[in-house]
């Protein structure tokens, strides 16, 4: 082999160093802004927004979101929107293993999996990932969930998640929900108004809790009974 060849084999092999060192630092920055940035989110003075908030800003398309205190929003609401989407949400550490034991039993199945997803889950995706199903995202979701879930009080968690949840295009959070829906405050709803906000969380974009149709209504009641007996399921939120 010549000299000129074994040089250019070192310069190859320096560059592919180069790019790899590269990747790793930028993985590394990628996983640590998120724990760094949750820090910043703490205190109840900062307002968070969501990825598709800053998608809508950086697309000139603009938004509703009210940001509103947890205490503002009244307990229909809240127990509305913890009945449906996490009934374990003050019991689990961030993630609910008997929920995710059963989606995974399920994918293993080879069956449509449920979305399995908790309060602390979703707030993870808003706050700093990707929407849409996948497999990879949700993996990512669980170490940092069970990260804030460490750092934040309960009571912060749900606050953000309920101001910056989507409700329909350009609707963020549940003032502003309230507010397009039904042409009240989040604290003025009735159960039934409270228990249809909360049924259209999983699909914001094709339900419409102001014009609910018969499954809308269906999904609704049973929401509403379980929101009216929330008190043993919300220790954390007192």
């Amino acid at each position: 082999m010549t000299l000129s060849r074994r040089r250019t084999r070192r310069s190859g092999r320096s560059r592919l160093s180069v790019w790899l060192r590269r990747f790793v630092l930028l993985v590394f920055i990628a996983g640590v802004t998120p724990a760094v940035v949750t820090l910043v989110y703490l205190p109840s003075s900062v307002h968070p927004i969501s990825t598709l908030m800053m998608k809508d800003l950086a697309t000139f398309s603009g938004y509703d979101r009210r940001w509103t205190p947890l205490d503002q929003f009244g307990d229909r609401l809240v127990h509305s929107v913890m009945m449906s989407e996490d009934g374990q949400f003050c019991s689990h550490r961030g993630v609910d293993l008997g929920e995710f034991r059963a989606v995974l039993d399920d994918f293993l199945a080879g069956e449509a999996t449920r979305g399995g997803s908790t309060i602390t889950m979703q707030t993870v995706k808003n706050l700093y990932l990707w929407h849409g199903r996948s497999y990879i995202r949700k993996a990512i979701e669980l170490p940092y969930a069970v990260y804030l879930d460490l750092v934040m009080p309960k009571r912060r968690i749900m606050e953000i998640y309920l101001n910056i949840a989507e409700w329909g295009p350009g609707i963020y959070g549940a003032e502003a929900a309230a507010q397009h829906h039904f042409g009240r405050s989040s604290r003025d709803l009735t159960a039934r108004q409270a228990a249809l906000l909360a049924v259209t969380l999983p699909s914001p974009l094709t339900r419409t809790p102001g014009r609910p149709g018969p499954g809308l209504e269906r999904l609704a009641r049973t929401i509403e009974r379980r929101a009216g007996h929330a008190g043993g399921y919300n220790h954390c939120l007192r």
